[in-house]
């Protein structure tokens, strides 16, 4: 593997890591916020925070295809 190949694994990686991650984070935050009587808007907070973490995720998704693409051609 070229050094190239290396950056993009290690890219692929950390997006797995970052959606496994918030998925875990935002189900938790789901369960455990009713039941600690945490308001509302703490909620839309962890919403928030799981979509941002999706949109870094699908833009790294989109910088990773395009590398590959490039490597082909």
């Amino acid at each position: 593997m070229t050094n190239r190949e290396d950056a993009i694994a290690k890219k692929g990686r950390m997006v797995a890591l970052v959606i496994a991650g918030a998925m875990a984070i935002w189900i938790a935050a789901q369960f455990l916020g009713p039941m600690l009587g945490l308001p509302m808007r703490y909620a839309f907070l962890f919403d928030f925070l799981a979509i941002a973490a999706f949109v870094w995720a699908l833009v790294v998704t989109l910088q990773i295809w395009r590398a590959r693409q490039d490597d082909k051609g």
